[in-house]
């Protein structure tokens, strides 16, 4: 009985020893587990309020349902004996109550990593939720802003393109009592594209063959990605032949294969080339080409003053407008050719190293300025229509597309005419005679007067020296008074060849179209030039003159134009000199001595530079 009594108390005091280190052990428990704490635990029930979590507390926590519930199934994301792991929100140590919450242990564990990533510059990954004002809004476990100007390397407009997909940024600021984030997706491509820049340039160097992609497309060239490392291909370094536009060749993201001309590592500048991949077509263009050979090609640019035309690619030849007709002239291309238009032309020049081209249009048809020198010759009488008058003569139409000139002083002998259309007018019909052809300057000179009778040749032939002729007075001026001797001709009697009365002008003594004689004093077939004194003549015998009967005048002494005419050579002497006698003029009664040498000498330079002048 006694050895039952003691096994009790032994028993007894085991299960006060054991209470006892629970009690410790709790007391323990509670004191390590701390709120605000991150901890794990074991599911232990799912009710449909709560779902028990044991976390080695003498009691199990309880979170609600909730948070473990997906949102867009409805259904509960955790069973019985899962790990998870909580926050601890709230201990009662009196009541042993332990409240827990998931959705604060995931984002105290989210922003632990935001702070690590952002102190060690680790990207982070998360997906784009939506378009926000500036930027992205993305879920990296809590929501974070991308701004639009950090999205790419480049500016991009259509950021709606990137919601849904997953997007790999660094973390550039961050405030936790705001939840602030700031990310920058262009921080992470620019690292990446270094590293990839870095490999491009240690494999760059001139004339290297390396392929790209086509970035971007500008009048003035294109910009290739060789890898991280953009190269520029000049429009000029595209094609051998004329380029447009760079579009014409190339479309954003082409894959291309271009030559490296230039790499200037230090300004890490690359300047490509496309056509360097392919020989230069105008080293064959001198045997390909010769002079004089027809070809076929594309009018590709029309000009002011020609056009271009496209043999093959990369060679290109210019019809000038002077090469574009025999017989027209041209003065706008366009009126003859345009743009895509197949022509054939003759090949007129080469000059390989200046890479120039010259073609002929006109030179596929036989020169029509060549046949009229096979058929007309200089002195060739000819009839043709007036196609244009200018102020220097007529154009005359010999053959179709070949014109003569008729020039305003080949139309009359001794008219004279200040405009051709007081003689000729436009589509009149006239006869001519060929006096010049010019085939090689395409000139042709024509006359009509060769076809009139000459009343200057007709005069002087029945008139000589010294013969006392009438006229009336046509023009007076200071130095002279020209006469009109017969219908188209006229003489100029100088003024010192005058006899004038006491201070008298010329314009007292006379008037247009007064009837006056005269004694010839020379003739100049050269010139066509008569000249004319009236020393001696009485002008009251005009009409005896007129009427053909001979009139009594006395000779006079040779005058200063006698005396310069004869020196001059321009008549014999027993033609110009009066007999140097001692002959009077009557002037008043008083005697006219003879002009000393000297100064006859000096009036005869004098009268030689008005002969001129008339």
């Amino acid at each position: 009985m006694s050895s039952d009594l003691g096994g009790n108390d032994e028993r007894r005091e085991a299960e006060e020893r054991e209470q006892l280190s629970m009690e410790e052990l709790m007391t323990k428990s509670m004191q390590s587990l701390r709120e605000g704490e991150v901890v794990h635990g074991v599911v232990v029930a799912v009710t449909q309020d709560e779902v028990m979590i044991d976390i080695g507390f003498k009691c199990e926590g309880s979170v609600p349902v909730a948070e473990f519930t997906d949102p867009k199934t409805g259904k509960v994301t955790v069973d019985v004996d899962d790990d998870v792991e909580v926050f601890v929100e709230r201990l009662d140590e009196v009541e042993g109550r332990l409240r827990l919450s998931r959705d604060r242990a995931t984002k105290l564990k989210t922003w632990r990593g935001i702070e690590e990533a952002y102190r060690s510059g680790e990207p982070v990954v998360g997906r784009v939720i939506e378009r926000v004002k500036g930027g992205l809004s993305v879920d990296i476990g809590i929501r974070a802003f991308l701004p639009g100007s950090l999205v790419d390397l480049r500016p991009n407009r259509r950021l709606e393109d990137y919601i849904g997909t997953e997007v790999e940024a660094r973390i550039i600021s961050f405030d936790r009592r705001r939840s602030n984030v700031v990310l920058s997706r262009k921080a992470v491509l620019e690292d990446a594209q270094g590293q990839i820049k870095e490999a491009t340039m240690s494999e760059l160097e001139e004339g290297k063959l390396v392929s790209g992609t086509i970035k971007n497309i500008t009048d003035y060239g294109v910009f290739v990605d060789l890898g991280g490392l953009d190269g520029l291909l000049h429009i000029t370094d595209i094609s051998w032949g004329r380029v447009g536009h760079p579009s014409e060749y190339f479309h954003v993201g082409d894959e291309v294969q271009v030559v490296v001309l230039k790499f200037d590592r230090d300004r890490e500048r690359v300047s490509l080339g496309y056509k360097q991949r392919f020989e230069d077509p105008w080293v064959l263009v001198p045997e390909k080409y010769p002079i004089g050979k027809r070809v076929t090609g594309r009018v590709v640019s029309i000009v002011d003053y020609g056009a271009f035309v496209a043999l093959e690619e990369g060679v290109e030849g210019l019809i000038h407008v002077s090469e574009m007709s025999w017989t027209k002239k041209v003065k706008n291309p366009r009126s003859i050719l345009e743009v895509d238009q197949e022509v054939e032309v003759v090949v007129s020049e080469v000059d390989a190293d200046k890479r120039r081209l010259s073609l002929s249009l006109r030179a596929i048809e036989a020169n029509p300025w060549e046949r009229v020198a096979e058929t007309h010759h200089v002195g060739n009488h000819i009839k043709g229509v007036v196609r244009n008058l200018t102020d220097f003569g007529a154009f005359v139409e010999i053959v179709p597309g070949v014109d003569g000139l008729v020039h305003i002083s080949d139309m009359s002998w001794t008219r004279r005419i200040n405009h051709p259309s007081e003689v000729v007018s436009k589509g009149q019909e006239i006869e001519a005679v060929i006096t010049s052809i010019d085939a090689l300057n395409q000139r042709i000179s024509l006359s009509m007067k060769e076809l009139l009778p000459n009343e200057w040749e007709e005069y002087a032939n029945t008139h000589g020296v010294g013969d006392v002729v009438s006229g009336r007075t046509t023009n007076i001026t200071d130095f002279g008074v020209f006469v009109e001797l017969a219908p188209g001709v006229e003489g100029l009697c100088h003024i010192s060849e005058i006899d004038r009365e006491g201070a008298l002008t010329l314009a007292e003594m006379f008037t247009p179209g007064q009837a006056v004689a005269c004694r010839i004093l020379r003739i100049d077939w050269n010139e066509n030039r008569i000249g004319l004194s009236m020393h001696g003549i009485p002008q009251d015998a005009v009409e005896a003159v007129e009427a053909g009967e001979s009139v009594d005048s006395a000779k006079p002494a040779e005058t200063a134009m006698a005396a310069a005419l004869r020196a001059g050579g321009l008549v014999d002497e027993g033609e110009a000199a009066v007999e140097h006698e001692a002959a009077t003029v009557e002037a008043g009664g008083a005697q006219v001595p003879d002009e000393p040498a000297e100064q006859s000498a000096v009036d005869a330079d004098q009268d030689g530079e008005a002969g001129r002048d008339s």
